[in-house]
This record gives C-alpha cells, sequence and structure tokens, in this order.
C-alpha cells in the first residue's frame, strides 16, 4: 500500500511541474494566425481571408479560389494580380475589360463602384484612367456640359486621342472629341471626376483601364499597363502598431467594427502585453498552490521513509 502510494505521489509531481512547464512556455509565444497565402501573393494586413482577421475596414473583400485571388466589391468580382505593400496598391484584373488588343462591348465589364462605407480606405489610383466607351448621347457623362467641355480628358498623359491608336479599333475610324454630332465613342476620365464606372447607369456598352508606373513608358498605348490601380489606406494604425509590436496579429471583433489584438488563444482592445500580464498573474497563483502541494508531498514522503 506504501509503495502504491509512494507511486501516485510522484507521477502527480511530475504531472503538476510538466503543467507548470507548459503554462510558462504557452503565455510566451503567440502564432500569427492571421498572414496567409492565395498562390503566389501574400495575404497580410490590413487584407486577411480568414474571418476576425485584418482590418475592419476590408473584411469580407478578398477570397481564394483554386490558388487564385479574388477581390469583390458591389460593382462584381476582379482577379488580384498583385498586392504592393510598400506603395499600399492592389492591381485588378476585370476579363471583360477592352485593352489595346481587344474592344470589349455589350456592356459586359464590371466597371468599378465600391461600397459607400469602403470609400475612406479604397480608391483607384489618381493615376488610373477610365475610357468608356460607346456610351448614349443621354449618358449622365454628357448632360449639363457644351459640346466642347465634356468630362472626357486625359490623365497622366493617357486618354482617348492615344487609345484609338490601339490595334483593336482595326479599320473602324472610331467618332473623335468635337468631330461633328453626337458623342464620341471614347471618354476618357478620372475616377474622382464621377466617383463611380457604372455602365448600366452611364448607359456605356464597355471600358478600357490604364495605369501609369512613372516613368509612363513612350512606345504609346500598345506599352500601357492594362488594368485597375487601387490604392488603400489605413487610418489611425497606431492600434495596429502596438498589437504587433508585442507579437500579436492584428484582427477585430464579432461585430465587425471593434479592433482586437489576436495573442494565440486570446484577445486584447489594446495589446499583448496586457495579456501576457495577466498570463503571468494567473501562472504566478497557479505556481504557488503547486508549490505548496509539492511542499506537502515532500514532507508526507520524508515522514513515511523514516
Amino acid at each position: 500500500m506504501t509503495t502504491l502510494l509512494l507511486v501516485f505521489f510522484t507521477t502527480t509531481q511530475l504531472f503538476a511541474l510538466t503543467s507548470l512547464a507548459l503554462l510558462v512556455s504557452g503565455s510566451a509565444v503567440h502564432v500569427n494566425t492571421c498572414r496567409s497565402y492565395c498562390g503566389n501573393i501574400t495575404i497580410d494586413y490590413p487584407f486577411a481571408l480568414r474571418s476576425g482577421c485584418g482590418h475592419p475596414g476590408f473584411r469580407d473583400l478578398l477570397f481564394c479560389m483554386n490558388d487564385v485571388l479574388m477581390f469583390h466589391i458591389t460593382s462584381g468580382s476582379y482577379r488580384v494580380l498583385d498586392i504592393d505593400y510598400a506603395y499600399q496598391a492592389l492591381t485588378l484584373d476585370d476579363p471583360h475589360m477592352s485593352n489595346c488588343d481587344s474592344i470589349v462591348l455589350g456592356g459586359q465589364g464590371n466597371g468599378f463602384a465600391i461600397e459607400h462605407w469602403r470609400a475612406p480606405y479604397l480608391n483607384p489610383a489618381a493615376d488610373n484612367v477610365f475610357m468608356l466607351l460607346g456610351c448614349s448621347a443621354q449618358s449622365p457623362l454628357f448632360q449639363g456640359f457644351p459640346n466642347k467641355h465634356l468630362p472626357c480628358r486625359n490623365v497622366s498623359g493617357m486618354g482617348c486621342e492615344e487609345y484609338y491608336w490601339c490595334s483593336a479599333w482595326g479599320v473602324f475610324e472610331p467618332k473623335k472629341l468635337g468631330s461633328g454630332s453626337g458623342p464620341p465613342e471614347c471618354c476618357a476620365v478620372a475616377f474622382e471626376a464621377i466617383k463611380a464606372i457604372n455602365l448600366t447607369r452611364l448607359e456605356c456598352e464597355g471600358y478600357s483601364s490604364a495605369y501609369s508606373l512613372a516613368p509612363l513608358r513612350e512606345d504609346g498605348p500598345g506599352g500601357w499597363s492594362y488594368g485597375i490601380r487601387v490604392r488603400y489606406s489605413v487610418q489611425g494604425n497606431e492600434f495596429c502598431r502596438a498589437c504587433e509590436a508585442t507579437g500579436g496579429a492584428c484582427g477585430y471583433g464579432s461585430d465587425g467594427v471593434r479592433e482586437l489584438c489576436l495573442c494565440g488563444s486570446s484577445n486584447s482592445t489594446s495589446n499583448c502585453d496586457s495579456v501576457k500580464s495577466s498570463s503571468s498573474k494567473v501562472g504566478r497563483s497557479l505556481a504557488n498552490t503547486l508549490a505548496g502541494i509539492l511542499g506537502c508531498i515532500v514532507t508526507w514522503r520524508k515522514m513515511h521513509q523514516t
């Protein structure tokens, strides 16, 4: 009976020491479960694929489908070609968008219109030009403007006059600005001029989009970068910097608004140091309790060994 008791208490000692070691090691390590990948694109703050990660202004924005990263907003879904974290920009592709090799009409393109509440965080870059094609004379683009003062203009050296040189126009001679009655076949605008590229509302048959990565190539529209370049920004990012500095990952609560610092198995409304401090207090309390139990065991063993 005495031998069995000794085995029992020795096992208890080992279990207590192991538990204490796990508690200490577990409270010191935080793994960033928010950083992920889709194909060869890294997904990091402020973006995320996992719910609860990233900045709340970018939630439910990116989806990974068969290693293809998709960007979804009000106007439709786009393929993400690149995320440039240094310059805070995404490059998007719309398969139904015209380029220098192909003119796509029939109103199939997404255009670009974003939810009002996302506007402070996401907008096409200032050097991104949208070239609207085949718009009707009744289009809002042409209402309230004298014929020679349409909103059509070049953006960062790119516009319809240059775009007309693309091989996609073929032998068809497009109607240019100021060449007789009716609207031009192409009207180039900056996004901030109209705030949304909605082909249905603007009564346009198609569109193209190009952006400038300075210096602008001199070989004409054939050398332009076609796609939608979207700039993103995070206002008041001090919370996330403090969170990451203490080993946490930046996320948000179930309400989709409140920012949280994700610290392993715990969350914090400030940073992981507060979680560590709380864990340390619990750890010290548990360690003191275990020390008391171990002391009793040692005393009991000495009494039964004499």
